[in-house]
């Protein structure tokens, strides 16, 4: 699934594309995705609007139009978004197209169909926070993500730190591949229950978790199953992986093979010498 850094590549790459562009029309294919408007709600609410920004918030694409009605897209497992001129072909798996003015068209592709696409009126967007966000946590570069925040909501359970750092209702984009990073980095054992962190440890995976995620971010992503970024190209911050998908590969730090574990049904890699129990 494309995490945070992904979609921010996403956003970027589509940003001066679509900014300052008229929708003119929408098409979608017979094939439902996880949520998906009707294809003539769509051209009633979007046709002439004006695209005022594209913006992110978790791994949610947000794209403004000049009336503030609110396009949000999820990419789900495979999907993922490009521009493309209006009269090249199109793939089986594209299932909705926005056609823009100036004889392009964004596309959604996702083979998969676990993505998702929602309109949102300008009342609705305006309260989005309360509304459609409402049971989703600050941002990591956000002020709110706090070692107070994480302390408060960790309380005395025993959840494990990882699967902790991936709920999206306390902090929102930290996925599998870079929780298991940010972990390494900080030298916690990912089964560590999160309540006996610290505010000087949580201080310091708050600090590597913006640190990571940022360099992910100017890399252009991670090339995770389906995900390439607007312009087409992949990203290659896999191969600065630490411990991600390296099983039984020597840790960079000391040299111990990394080792697999399940963690709330998810595939868990940690150094056993640099992240000790």
């Amino acid at each position: 699934m494309p995490e945070l850094p992904e979609v921010e590549v996403i956003c970027q790459g589509l940003r001066p594309h679509l900014t300052g562009q008229s929708i003119t029309s929408v098409h979608t294919s017979s094939k439902p995705l996880r949520h998906k408007p009707t294809q003539i709600a769509m051209n009633e609410v979007l046709c002439g609007q004006t695209i005022t920004s594209v913006t992110r918030r978790a791994k949610y694409l947000l794209i403004s139009t000049g009336d503030e009605t609110l396009l949000i897209i999820h990419l789900g497992m495979t999907g993922n978004l490009g521009i493309f001129p209006q009269q090249s072909p199109l793939k089986i798996h594209d299932h909705v197209c926005w056609h823009l003015d100036n004889g392009m068209e964004l596309r959604l592709n996702d083979t998969r169909r676990f993505g998702g696409v929602w309109l949102l009126t300008p009342e609705q967007a305006v309260t989005m926070e309360s509304g459609f966000f409402a049971d989703t946590g600050p941002e990591p570069f956000s002020k709110r993500c706090t070692p107070a925040h994480f302390m408060a909501l960790a309380g005395r359970g025993q959840q494990p730190i990882k699967t902790f750092l991936m709920d999206a209702k306390i902090v929102a984009g930290i996925g599998n591949i870079y929780a298991n990073e940010v972990l390494m980095a900080a030298g916690i054992h990912p089964a560590t229950p999160a309540c006996t962190l610290g505010e000087s440890d949580w201080q310091r995976v708050i600090h590597l978790t913006r640190r990571i995620l940022t360099e992910a971010i100017a890399c252009g992503g991670s090339t995770i199953s389906d995900f390439i970024n607007a312009s087409g190209e992949s990203g290659y911050f896999q191969m600065q992986f630490k411990v991600y998908g390296r099983n039984n590969q020597p840790c960079h730090q000391c040299g111990s093979p990394i080792e697999k574990i399940q963690i709330s049904g998810r595939a868990s890699y940690f150094c056993p010498s640099c992240q000790k129990e």
